[in-house]
């Protein structure tokens, strides 16, 4: 961890920064200090597509999740440097953070990009986009928002496709099925460039929370 690093988060973590302990139940309309709509992004790296799209998109909320020390303090930097109020970092486990601290249809988004691909058959297991996860990330999500996921690893790829469309709270953005192209506001990482400089193919997967018919429309 660099020094700037470590003086972002002791400076900026007790404003804009959230521990995961599973004890008690985030509004997240108090945390961001306003209405905005707010969409969780598990696994940021060092921050840097993270501030991107905080910076493109003022009016939506970010709450991004990590465990790893640099890359925290890091997005905190960049946030301050930024003046990016609509980032909040958090520490600790995702699965914790939806299944505990986290209330019904309360994030208007997910994005998990690049996250771990677990490439051994007896460590598939341990990828995130499962069913299990699924079925917890439609409780949180209102009908209408997108989950966003994003992967240079094609057999994930191919699997995180097969169980969105598996999962009947989810329907897939393309009406012809399929990965979805890269939307602008992803921004390519310095990660993604490596893998593509190494002929890697990225896959983007964007479903849609389904809306049920005996749901009052949102807002309602």
């Amino acid at each position: 961890m660099t020094a700037g690093q470590a003086d972002a988060l002791q400076r900026l973590w007790p404003k804009w920064g959230l521990d995961i302990d599973g004890q008690q139940t985030i509004d997240l309309g108090d945390l961001f200090g306003n209405g905005n709509p707010v969409v969780l992004e598990i696994g940021f790296g060092m921050g840097e597509a993270t501030a991107q799209m905080a910076a493109a998109a003022p009016d939506t909320n970010i709450l991004a999740v990590d465990v790893h020390t640099p890359g925290q303090g890091n997005l905190l930097n960049l946030a301050d440097h930024d003046g990016l109020s609509n980032v909040r970092v958090a520490n600790g486990d995702a699965i914790i953070l939806l299944r505990e601290m986290l209330t019904a249809d309360s994030l208007d988004g997910l994005r998990v990009y690049f996250p771990d691909p677990w490439p051994k058959k007896r460590h598939h297991k341990r990828r995130l986009i499962q069913p299990e996860f699924l079925d917890l990330a439609a409780a949180r999500i209102r009908p209408g928002g997108i989950v966003h996921c994003a992967t240079d690893w094609e057999p994930y790829a191919e699997q995180m496709l097969e169980v969105l469309t598996a999962h009947p709270e989810f329907e897939n953005t393309q009406p012809e099925g399929g990965f979805a192209p890269r939307p602008d506001f992803r921004p390519l990482t310095r990660f993604e460039g490596q893998g593509l400089d190494k002929g890697h193919v990225v896959n983007d997967l964007l479903f849609r929370r389904v809306q049920h018919h005996n749901q009052p429309p949102t807002g309602a």
